[in-house]
């Protein structure tokens, strides 16, 4: 096989050409780019697990309001969904 870079006699079954290091394959897979969904999904989990964690903080001392726990569950869903959908497009 001859390098389509160099020009350097190389072996068939040669990942790169050993002269000048260039691939002899093309990738089978590319890069995606992050998408925005993702890193808004990506942010809101954070986001939930911090406030979990006060949470849990606060229920060992006290008790903690229904509806932080509602919010924190609804947030928990849309984090969920922006995932699905960010891995439904690709």
């Amino acid at each position: 096989m001859i390098c389509k870079t160099c020009g350097t006699e190389i072996a068939d079954k040669a990942l790169i050409c050993f002269r000048c290091g260039a691939s002899t394959f093309e990738p089978t897979r590319r890069h995606l780019p992050r998408r925005r969904a993702s890193l808004l999904s990506s942010v809101l989990a954070l986001v939930v697990l911090v406030v979990a964690a006060l949470l849990m903080a606060r229920a060992a001392v006290g008790a903690v309001p229904r509806t932080i726990g509602v919010v924190l569950l609804v947030l928990a869903v849309i984090a969920l969904a922006l995932q699905l959908l960010a891995r439904r497009r690709r």
